[in-house]
């Protein structure tokens, strides 16, 4: 029997096949995974609404389908089963002994010399989260026996291959927060596929149609750094980890409705600047695969607990392949912040169709002289804006540049109401 996809979001026509998780021969149960597929740079699972064999797949991983496109073929449960063909290949060389051509696999099955296995190992099932923890924690799929439907592998499923922690009783260290980013591999060839190839056409579109400027601004974080370590505590105990990114969204959204042109998106087709009366501030968050901008809804209308609340859900979702298409649509204004990793200046590249994006550099101690002449330390951060000169000239960048230092300058009036934010 033939197995067409289905709709997989609303308004969705057409996604990019990201990789099969079944071959043919494969018994399948209702439920499973059968595929990644990924579209407005959210991966999703296409589940099996049937129970049986795969016979014969027939997409190619790195090429776009179409909803009601036949994908796969299967023998439901109870006849027999024959694999069929695997998928089409693309066009590539006579010699097939390289794999570095084929994006590595998310499951961290290769051997530690960057070569493939000499025998070509099924892929376990299990969901996007579970290979990325897996990567994460180094554990092999391979090694780890499934308890799931038809062996699919669950998170618990990881526990026992965990290396033991300290004799003493001591906490084991947790595993490090920070993404692991795709470095490369000296020597390969990688096919621009996948999330990678999303994040290209959108930069490239961006460039060739926004006139971009940069407007870079010095601003004083010492207050700033002062309240979040008073509040840091606090906020953890209940449960919400405070950022200055946090602080950030909340400035934005404030300058956002002092200057509006700002909060904008440029309609190309009908020669119109489309001002919002939403303040939808996207934040960049690097995961293993490429740069996705998941979206804080109503910033404006949320405290700064709820900001933070927010960042760190859409950024673990983002991490672990979670994130809805919901949460990467309808930003206005958006904001990248490189200071984690290090640097103090920055020229990012604007979100289109919005017309400004914000990079936060990291913070540094300087000495500086205060109204009196008297030198002081302070915690100094560099803004670096890009702004779409179609919409916003020097002195609006300026301007709004002006209105976010002014907020980040007094950041417990951050903490407030909107009305006593001044």
């Amino acid at each position: 029997m033939d197995f067409a996809l289905p709709p997989v979001g609303e308004g969705l026509f057409e996604v990019e096949l990201v990789r099969w998780l079944v071959r043919p021969g494969d018994a399948v149960a209702r439920g499973q995974g059968l595929m990644e597929v990924l579209s407005d740079k959210a991966t999703m699972e296409v589940p099996a609404p049937f129970a049986g064999g795969v016979t014969a797949l027939s997409a190619v991983a790195g090429t776009k389908i179409q909803v009601g496109q036949v994908v796969l073929t299967y023998a439901p449960t109870g006849e027999p089963v024959a694999a069929g063909t695997q998928a089409p290949q693309p066009d590539a060389p006579a010699d097939r002994e390289e794999p570095a051509r084929q994006p590595p696999p998310i499951d961290g099955s290769n051997h530690a010399n960057g070569q493939a296995a000499s025998h070509p190992a099924k892929s376990p099932a299990a969901a996007p989260s579970v290979r990325l923890l897996a990567r994460k924690l180094g554990i092999d799929l391979g090694r780890v026996r499934g308890s799931g439907p038809n062996g699919r592998i669950l998170v618990e499923d990881l526990t026992p291959h965990l290396t033991p922690g300290p004799a003493n009783g001591a906490a084991a260290t947790p595993p490090p927060a920070a993404p692991m980013l795709d470095l490369g591999v000296a020597g390969t060839r990688v096919k621009l596929a996948g999330l990678r190839r999303k994040i290209a056409e959108h930069m490239v579109a961006a460039k060739r149609h926004i006139p971009h400027y940069s407007y870079i601004d010095e601003c004083d974080f010492t207050d700033l750094v002062r309240l979040r370590e008073q509040l840091r505590e606090p906020f953890a105990k209940a449960g919400v980890k405070l950022t200055y990114l946090a602080f950030v969204v909340k400035a934005i959204a404030r300058a956002l409705k002092e200057v509006p042109v700002v909060n904008a998106t440029f309609d190309e087709a009908a020669g119109e600047i489309v001002m919002h009366d939403r303040y939808h501030v996207g934040v960049a968050t690097a995961t293993p695969n490429g740069l996705i901008v998941p979206v804080v809804k109503d910033a404006d209308a949320k405290d700064v607990a709820a900001v933070a609340a927010d960042i760190a859900r859409l950024s673990a979702d983002a991490r672990a392949g979670r994130s809805r298409l919901d949460d990467l649509r309808g930003g206005t204004f958006t904001v990248t912040s490189v200071g984690g990793i290090g640097g103090l200046i920055s020229t990012p590249i604007i979100n289109h169709p919005e017309v400004g994006i914000l990079g936060v550099g990291k913070v540094v101690r300087r000495p500086v002289y205060d109204d009196r002449g008297a030198v002081r330390p302070a915690d100094l951060v560099y803004l670096s804006f890009s702004f779409d000169h179609r919409v916003v000239d020097g002195a609006v960048g300026a301007a709004f540049g002006n209105a976010v230092v002014k907020h980040l300058t007094r950041p417990a009036a951050l903490l407030l109401p909107e009305g006593y934010g001044g």
